[in-house]
């Protein structure tokens, strides 16, 4: 077997040998850099190139009956792992350095360590990306319900789905209580069960995952653990908001929402059944984003269903445009469009959200003179 850092030993010095100029640091991690390497452990290690020519020392291989993988990360994607972006954070944060080509790649890589430290605890911007993974667990879903649920005889497929469902909803819950995953698939148990922040069902959902060989069990186990998911993450995103505020989080949308409002009226007066279908509805859904952002403080989620957050837009009695889209009722759609214009204004004015509007470049030119 052979002795792993030897091996490490070798390619570095293979480095300074015909790349010094090209790679900025290599650098190890997983078992060997947390303590807990076996016989059979491979060394993790990784390195960062700091030109094209440098990409040319990656290698995969076999030594002494131990694999190896010497894979190249791009300065981007370490800044990506470093901002929780990626769900392998502690590549970065816990690897040991092997080389550095200089002072200044060293400072560089140490100011991405300083921002894992600096974001590593529960915020907003946490909860946001970990509605990403669960918008991708909603991926495995669907598959899963594309599946034929036949009791065993899918249950290499279903299993498989579930898996993502399952992994997705453990980034996720990382996200969620401002952390990382230290340690890989398996050895992460121990985290997961310290985890403050976790579904009440957790435990029996991923029991149901590893052990029933149902197929219809494992699609309700990942429904509901999405479900749960959703709800936990919802619950976090009303603790981290900082409550109404229409006057600024509105400030500049009608001047926008407006440029819609009028190719609406155009497309309408054109008898553009086509152009009025797209964007009543889309002006509608932004709309009802924008209110609902304005009230709570935070986007509604990827994952919430539509219903959620439209409530926002018929709760305050502006018109709903796609229940009247009919290629023969667009002169009616239009007035509805004129009547959505007036009600929005009038609710936006209620919030004493400012509107920037002039009857003449004149008036425009004394407010910028008085704005500064």
């Amino acid at each position: 077997m052979a002795n792993v850092f030897e091996v490490a030993q070798t390619l570095i010095q293979h480095i300074q040998t015909r790349f010094k100029g090209d790679i900025a640091l290599v650098a190890y991690y997983g078992s060997y850099a947390q303590g807990t390497a076996t016989s059979r452990s491979d060394l993790d290690f990784f390195f960062i190139p700091s030109t094209p020519q440098g990409f040319r020392a990656a290698l995969s291989f076999l030594c002494g009956g131990i694999s190896f993988d010497f894979w190249p990360i791009r300065w981007e994607r370490a800044e990506r792992m470093a901002a929780f972006e990626e769900p392998n954070t502690s590549i970065i944060a816990d690897c040991k350095l092997l080389y550095v080509r200089s002072d200044a790649d060293l400072a560089r890589f140490e100011q991405l360590r300083k921002r894992i430290s600096e974001t590593g605890k529960p915020s907003l911007a946490l909860i946001e990306k970990a509605e990403n993974h669960l918008r991708d667990a909603y991926v495995h879903m669907y598959q899963m319900s594309l599946l034929h649920n036949d009791s065993t005889g899918n249950l290499t497929l279903f299993r498989t789905e579930a898996h993502g469902v399952l992994t997705h909803a453990l980034y996720a819950l990382a996200l969620l209580n401002g952390t990382y995953f230290t340690k890989g698939w398996g050895k992460n148990t121990e985290q997961i069960n310290q985890f403050h922040l976790k579904p009440a069902r957790l435990d029996e959902h991923m029991h149901t995952f590893m052990q029933t060989s149902e197929t219809k069990e494992i699609q309700t186990a990942s429904e509901q653990l999405v479900q749960d998911m959703l709800e936990l993450l919802n619950a976090q995103k009303a603790h981290y908001a900082a409550g109404p505020d229409y006057k600024g989080r509105m400030k500049g949308f009608y001047e926008e929402i407006r440029g819609q409002f009028d190719k609406l009226l155009t497309a309408c007066e054109a008898n553009d059944y086509t152009t009025a279908f797209f964007w009543s509805i889309g002006a509608q859904d932004e709309i009802a984003r924008f209110l609902y952002y304005s009230r709570n403080g935070y986007w509604p989620s990827a994952v919430l269903a539509t219903a959620d957050y439209m409530h926002e837009y018929i709760a305050v009695g502006l018109p709903d445009l796609p229940k009247l889209l009919a290629s023969d009722r667009l002169s009616e759609l239009r007035d509805m469009i004129l009547l959505l214009d007036e009600r929005l204004r009038s609710l936006l004015q209620s919030h004493t959200v400012h509107i920037a509007e002039f009857e003449t470049p004149q008036q425009l030119e004394l407010y910028l003179d008085q704005r500064g």
